[in-house]
């Protein structure tokens, strides 16, 4: 070990040796072995550790919220591997902010452990009836709660869902481990702990509140009452541009003398808003810049509707086109023009004001910040998961703008691309591999419609009635007609009225 220099190549992430990393490197100035534990992270994905967890770790260089730090979890199979590889760098994540035109890094260290993933998830309910876990957080995706969307509630009907009532013990979901750790906690005669849910759904913590307890009253009405009463579920919004890991980014921390086997790279812009409505304390993360606020809908419904609907603005259209990123896409005239236009007419009249910012000076945010070149941020990973993402962040400006009487001819046009894309291949005759948990049956729905494109707008599950809304429907399959008969590139520049 005091052999190792940065001559030898880039140092290997662990605890003791942090003090080879190369001088310019920002590391932990706080004792991790002093560190105690108050929140259970599920979902340990690169935007946590880019974005939550640096908010505590601000606040722990500033010698403050030492009694907080994370135990990380995860409740799939494939979460193990991110185990593994964090366990062997002793928790510690290497976080690369990519600006335009500078980069910088440092190594943070606000997680101290990573729970085992097994079946029944016997571990992460040991951790969360633990009376110390104070916060329970998760970032598992906006499509991971098991919303009905015929009624909004919880899909009780749901294989997994049904599995974790038939078996509270040995739950099969995040949701039903809570539970069980809750129920342990009310036996014990321990507290509650808060549900803090930081995925992009609209009022992401009154869903938290009614999968967990709408799946404890399933089996134990009682208990269920006691979460409703006792425990709290803050509503809150996040937002900061985190790319997935590849080979690339790899190299790039490697290139800065590091060996992280899980580095994040992020954009230069972070921002996270949160009702103030912890059943059993929170850290100061206002200290680190976070906004506590009881008005986190409008934060929420600006930051989902321009920068998450503008997303999927950009990413079909991309993928159709073979344009690999989103900054490619800002760069490309006719997607760019067909983001411009979708935002200006009819997304932003439908988004209100918040203090400090109006909705055109956000927009004018966020096309600086898809704009970056220096984030390589997948039109892929953008897609993902249509049918969650098209169903939170396009469909409700679609329902709004109906409702007032404005145009729609863009957002139609959005959709129009997302049935096209998901056929299966671009423009160029590549292949589009599976980019959906929903993709077989979105597939065959847009395989029907390349002859009758009404059958794209009967997923009821996805569109609900607005089939029957002659102003969306009409101009759905006006686009579609004329995608198929001469292109992605053509509809552009139709919509643009070149």
């Amino acid at each position: 070990m005091d052999e190792l220099t940065k001559n030898d190549g880039p140092v290997p992430l662990r605890n003791d040796t942090l003090g080879l990393l190369p001088a310019e490197i920002a590391r932990p100035r706080y004792d991790r072995t002093a560190l105690t534990p108050g929140i259970v992270h599920i979902g340990l994905g690169n935007f946590h550790r880019a974005h939550q967890a640096w908010y505590l770790h601000r606040l722990m260089q500033e010698g403050r919220a030492l009694d907080w730090a994370i135990i990380g979890a995860g409740v799939r199979p494939y979460d193990a591997a991110m185990r593994d590889r964090l366990k062997a760098q002793d928790c510690l994540t290497t976080l690369i902010e990519l600006s335009p035109d500078s980069r910088s890094a440092e190594v943070t260290g606000a997680m101290i452990d990573y729970l085992p993933v097994e079946e029944g998830h016997g571990p992460l309910i040991r951790a969360m009836a633990d009376p110390a876990i104070r916060i329970v957080a998760m970032t598992v995706t906006e499509g991971g709660y098991y919303i009905d969307p015929a009624t909004g509630g919880l899909d009780a009907a749901h294989p997994d869902i049904a599995h974790d009532a038939a078996h509270p013990d040995t739950p099969r979901t995040a949701f039903g481990a809570m539970v069980a750790a809750l129920r342990m906690r009310r036996e014990a005669g321990h507290g509650p702990f808060t549900g803090l849910s930081c995925d992009n759904l609209r009022g992401n913590g009154v869903i938290l509140r009614q999968t967990v307890a709408g799946l404890a009253a399933l089996t134990d009405p009682e208990l269920a009452s006691w979460i409703e009463t006792e425990c709290s579920f803050p509503n809150s919004m996040v937002d900061c541009i985190v790319p997935a890991t590849g080979p690339a980014e790899l190299a790039l921390v490697r290139e800065m003398g590091i060996a992280d086997a899980a580095p994040v790279t992020h954009e230069n812009f972070r921002q996270w808003v949160i009702e103030d409505d912890f059943c059993a304390g929170r850290p100061d993360w206002d200290g680190a810049g976070a906004t506590f606020t009881d008005d986190v809908h409008s934060y929420e419904m600006m930051k989902i509707r321009i920068l998450n609907g503008g997303h999927q603005v950009l990413a079909n259209a991309g993928e159709l086109l073979s344009v690999a990123t989103i900054a490619d896409c800002m760069a490309h005239s006719g997607i760019a023009g067909l983001f411009r236009k979708v935002q200006t007419e009819e997304i932003v009249p439908h988004v209100d004001a918040v203090p400090g910012r109006t909705p055109a000076e956000y927009l004018s945010l966020i096309e600086g910040r898809f704009s970056n070149p220096a984030i390589r941020d997948t039109t892929r990973r953008v897609a993902f998961d249509g049918s969650s993402r098209h169903t939170g962040f396009i469909l409700p400006i679609l329902r709004d703008a109906l409702a007032a009487g404005g145009p729609v001819d863009g957002l139609a046009l959005v959709e129009a691309l997302w049935a096209r894309m998901c056929l299966g291949t671009r423009e160029d005759g590549t292949a589009i591999e599976p980019n959906d948990p929903n993709w077989d049956s979105l597939s065959a729905a847009a395989l029907a419609a390349r002859d009758r494109p009404e059958a794209w707008l009967e997923q009821s599950e996805i569109y609900g009635d607005l089939a029957g809304e002659p102003r969306f429907a009409d101009a759905f399959r006006t686009w579609s007609g004329i995608i198929r008969a001469r292109g992605t590139a053509a509809a552009l520049a139709d919509y643009a009225g070149e």
